[in-house]
């Protein structure tokens, strides 16, 4: 079994990994034309805002010094999961 460390470092991980990916996606964003470009800027700037989300619940659990992750789970793998559609939405 992982320790609460070990999945909160795993979401972390993969929540950078994917941030630097829509910066570049961001980046790219502007080699298309003019309106498919402002309807992935759209799409793009929403799953910025769900990555916005999970960084701050993560960030919520930290400065909880001491309280069970348990308490914080949920939450996080809710806005993970808005944030992976929201993702997964860009990619289609």
């Amino acid at each position: 079994m992982d320790t609460t460390g070990q999945e909160v470092g795993r979401i972390e991980t993969r929540l950078r990994q994917l941030g630097a990916k829509l910066d570049r996606l961001l980046a790219k964003a502007g080699e298309a034309g003019t309106e498919a470009k402002a309807d992935y800027r759209q799409q793009i700037g929403h799953a910025k805002d769900k990555h916005a989300v999970v960084q701050s619940k993560l960030n919520a659990f930290k400065a909880a010094n001491g309280e069970k992750w348990d308490n914080f789970k949920v939450g996080v793998e809710t806005a993970w999961h808005d944030f992976e559609d929201a993702f997964k939405t860009l990619k289609q």
